[in-house]
């Protein structure tokens, strides 16, 4: 456990994805994030999957934006990551936190479809909680809650 500037993490993962960010258009708005007491690497790759996938599965008929805010609670920091993509049809909200349940096929969409899976297992493990709110063809909202240590 060590103390991790968001804003830092949030950098790191645009440099990442620098490539993919111009090729779409893509804009990535964030609030000011916390520094907070957690493992660097787990919360890294939360964010990673969790704006990878907004990149991914983003439409191609339009700019792709993706926004990072946070809603500060009493006991847990909630964090959301949104995106204007292709959302999720509501009655797939569970399924996509099953390792290996892929919603589209490999060739439109490339994965493994254990990158959620992943996620949910780590936020779990810090004590959180993850879900979705989306609408086909509106985007989606991914939240995920973390303790405050």
């Amino acid at each position: 456990v060590e103390e991790i500037d968001l804003n830092n993490i949030i950098s790191e993962i645009i440099t990442l994805h620098n490539k993919e960010i111009e090729d779409k258009n893509a804009v990535i708005i964030t609030e000011k994030l916390p520094v907070i007491h957690s493992q660097k690497s787990l919360i890294t790759q939360v964010f990673q999957n969790l704006v990878g996938n907004a990149l991914k599965y983003s439409k191609e008929e339009s700019s792709v934006q993706i926004s990072i805010s946070l809603q500060e609670q009493e006991k847990y920091w909630q964090f959301a990551v949104t995106d204007n993509g292709i959302g999720i049809p509501q009655v797939f909200f569970e399924k996509i936190f099953v390792i290996f349940q892929r919603l589209h096929n490999r060739e439109k969409y490339s994965g493994t479809g254990i990158g959620l899976a992943i996620t949910k297992k780590i936020v779990e493990s810090l004590n959180g909680k993850i879900w979705v709110e989306s609408e086909e063809n509106k985007g989606s909202t991914f939240y995920f809650t973390i303790p405050k240590k």
